[in-house]
C-alpha cells in the first residue's frame, strides 16, 4: 500500500464519522489543555518566584549569627555563641573575590515629618548597600563612607515613605524623627517593589550603628556579603567561614549562597510544575479511554472493510497500521485543539489577572502533543491487532 493511498484511507476514517471522531478526540483535548494550562501556571508562578528571589543579584553570601543546625550540642556550648559584629563585617569586606558587605540590622519604628507619621522598616546598612542589593537611589546619595561607630544621622527613604510624608516636594535637606532621634535626608531609593512579600519601599535606611544603638542590639542580624561574577561561590564561602572561626574560635555563624538557595527554590518550584501538570494528565487518561472505546466499535462495524482490503491483498501489519494510523490521527488532531486551548486559555488568565503569571514551555507543550500521539497508539493496539487477525473470508460474509 502506498503512503498516500495509506494517509487518504486514516483520513477518510476520521472524517467520514464527524461527530464520532469529535467525541472522541474530545478527551484528548481537555486532557491535554488542562496539561498546557496548568503547567503554564506553574511555570510561570516558578519564573515569578525566581525573579523575585534574584533581583538583588544572585552573587550573594548571607552570613547569619548562630548555627542552623546543634547536632544535639548542649545549651552550654550554644550559649557561647558571639554576635556578628561590624568588625567581622570589616574582615570579610578585605577578602579576595569580595566586591562589597553590609551588616544589617532590622527593626521598626515611627517615622515623623511635620504633622505626619509612618510607622515602616528601619534598615540599619553600611554604606556598600546599593552595591550588595543591586539598588540604588533615585534622588540625592546614599549614606556616606564614615567611621561606623561615630556615622553621621543620615537617612535614606523609600520611596513610599517619601510619598508618604513628603508628597512631591523635594524632601532632600529637610529633617525626620526615627524613634527618638532626628535625622537628615540625604537621598530618596528607586522604587524596587516587593520581596518575597518584603516592600523595600516601605523603608528608610540609616547607618547601622545608629540602627544597633536604636534597638538595643549588640550584634548584627546579618552580614550580606557580593563577590565578583567570576567566583566561585563554594571558595568564596570557605574563606568568609574560615575568616569568622579565626576571629569567633569556632563555627558558630550559618553561611547561605544564593546557589544553594536558588537550587532548593528551583527544585521545589519544578517538582510543584510537575505535580499540577500530572493532575492535568489524569483528565488523558479519559480520553485514551475514548479511542480505544471507539476504536474497538470501529473494528466491529468495519469487519466487511477488513475482509475486503485483505482480499485485495493487504497483509495483517498493513490492517494493524491502518488502524492504529487512525487512532494516532484522532489523538493528535485533539492533542492540538487541547494546545490551543490550553495555551489561549493561559495567555486570557495572564491579560485578565496580571497578578497571576503564566508561560507557556515549548517543552512541556511537544511533550504533552508527544503524549497524545502515544496514547493514541497505544490505546490503538487492541482494536486494530483485533482487526489484523480477522479471517479475510469471514469478514467478507459480515454484514
Amino acid at each position: 500500500m502506498l503512503t498516500t493511498d495509506y494517509a487518504r484511507l486514516c483520513l477518510a476514517s476520521v472524517v467520514s464519522h464527524r461527530l464520532r471522531s469529535f467525541l472522541t478526540g474530545l478527551g484528548i483535548t481537555v486532557g491535554i489543555a488542562a496539561v498546557v494550562l496548568l503547567t503554564s501556571i506553574g511555570e510561570g508562578i516558578h519564573r515569578f518566584v525566581l525573579g523575585e528571589f534574584t533581583q538583588f543579584g544572585t552573587h550573594l553570601i548571607v552570613v547569619s549569627p548562630g548555627k542552623s543546625s546543634t547536632f544535639g550540642v548542649s545549651s552550654a556550648v550554644v550559649n557561647t555563641v558571639r554576635p556578628l559584629t561590624l568588625s567581622d563585617a570589616q574582615a570579610l569586606a578585605v577578602l579576595p573575590q569580595v566586591e562589597a558587605v553590609t551588616p544589617l540590622v532590622l527593626g521598626n519604628a515611627p517615622v515623623e515629618h511635620d504633622e505626619f507619621t509612618r510607622y515602616t522598616n528601619i534598615y540599619g546598612v553600611g554604606p556598600s548597600m546599593p552595591d550588595v542589593w543591586t539598588m540604588g537611589p533615585a534622588l540625592g546619595r546614599f549614606l556616606p563612607d564614615d567611621n561606623p561607630r561615630h556615622a553621621r544621622a543620615f537617612v535614606v527613604l523609600g520611596s513610599t515613605v517619601r510619598d508618604e510624608l513628603f508628597g512631591q516636594t523635594n524632601p532632600l535637606g529637610e529633617r525626620v524623627r526615627i524613634g527618638s532621634s532626628s535625622f537628615r535626608v540625604i537621598g530618596v531609593m528607586e522604587s524596587k517593589g516587593q520581596m518575597m512579600g518584603v516592600d523595600l519601599d516601605d523603608a528608610v535606611f540609616i547607618p547601622v550603628y545608629r540602627a544597633q544603638a536604636m534597638f538595643d542590639r549588640e550584634g548584627l542580624m546579618e552580614i550580606d556579603i557580593a563577590y565578583s561574577s567570576n567566583a566561585n561561590s563554594e571558595r568564596v564561602s570557605e574563606r568568609v567561614r574560615s575568616q569568622l572561626m579565626q576571629r569567633h574560635g569556632g563555627e558558630d555563624f550559618t553561611i547561605r549562597t544564593m546557589d544553594e538557595m536558588l537550587s532548593v527554590l528551583d527544585s521545589i518550584l519544578g517538582a510543584v510544575t510537575i505535580a499540577v501538570g500530572g493532575l492535568g494528565a489524569i483528565s488523558l487518561l479519559v480520553g485514551a479511554v475514548g479511542i480505544l472505546t471507539i476504536m474497538t466499535i470501529a473494528v466491529n462495524e468495519r469487519t466487511n472493510e477488513v475482509g475486503l482490503l485483505r482480499a485485495l491483498g493487504a497483509g495483517k501489519g498493513q490492517v494493524l497500521m491502518l488502524f492504529l494510523g487512525e487512532a494516532v490521527v484522532l489523538a493528535v488532531l485533539g492533542g492540538l485543539a487541547g494546545l490551543l486551548l490550553g495555551a489561549g486559555g493561559a495567555w486570557l488568565i495572564g491579560f485578565a489577572i496580571p497578578a497571576l503569571p503564566t508561560h507557556t514551555s515549548w517543552t512541556y507543550v511537544l511533550i504533552a502533543e508527544a503524549v497524545a500521539a502515544v496514547i493514541g497508539l497505544a490505546a490503538g493496539v487492541a482494536p486494530a491487532w483485533k482487526a489484523a487477525k480477522l479471517d479475510p473470508i469471514e469478514a467478507l460474509r459480515t454484514e
